[in-house]
């Protein structure tokens, strides 16, 4: 028995080098403008048994404008950042260098007082793993590029320093096969 989950990225809400951790902005006009081109790929995954999304405003946005109706599920909320959220990578390296290197370096570190990574990979793919296996059911979830990165070293069982090589981009999307423990990375054909 075995469930198919798709992941979509939500849709930008700043740009890229003004991403602030744990933000949970609305979309910005070019996240709406994203969601509208790719509306006509996106909008087919609705037809999923079960439909999800990260509690974030732009997951939740771009789940909406989608036609999803998706509900929103707390296990999929973005890595929990304790005292650097609202802050760029690029604040936080400036006040707390040491921090950040020992952050990026060691997965089970969270200088910030939060969640360290590899808290937040386990977390996500306890979520994965919980998902109803039966033949032929389908899942999609909206969520942040975070989550999916994480979803992504999760199912491959990949070292947790994959997570930093994984560049997840708004409205992209990941199919994964499988079960509790066994999942697959399913590369499709979109043409």
């Amino acid at each position: 028995m075995s469930v198919r989950v798709t992941l979509v990225a939500a849709a930008r809400s700043s740009a890229r080098l003004a991403e602030r951790f744990d933000d949970d902005r609305p979309l910005d006009q070019a996240g709406w403008y994203e969601v509208q081109l790719a509306a006509h790929t996106l909008v087919p995954l609705g037809a999923a048994e079960l439909r999800y999304c990260s509690p974030t405003a732009r997951s939740r946005a771009t789940a909406d404008a989608l036609g999803y109706a998706p509900l929103a599920q707390p296990a999929l909320s973005d890595c929990d950042m304790g005292r650097w959220r609202g802050f760029t990578l690029a604040e936080v390296a400036a006040r707390e260098p040491g921090a950040v290197d020992a952050w990026l370096a060691d997965p089970r570190s969270a200088p910030h007082g939060g969640e360290p990574l590899l808290g937040f990979i386990s977390r996500i793919g306890g979520w994965l793993d919980t998902r109803p296996a039966d033949d032929g059911s389908s899942v999609v979830a909206v969520a942040e590029p975070a989550v999916v990165r994480a979803a992504l070293v999760y199912a491959l069982k990949a070292p947790p320093s994959t997570y930093w090589n994984v560049d997840v981009r708004p409205l992209s999307t990941v199919v994964l096969t499988g079960r509790s423990g066994r999942w697959s990375l399913c590369l499709e054909h979109t043409g």
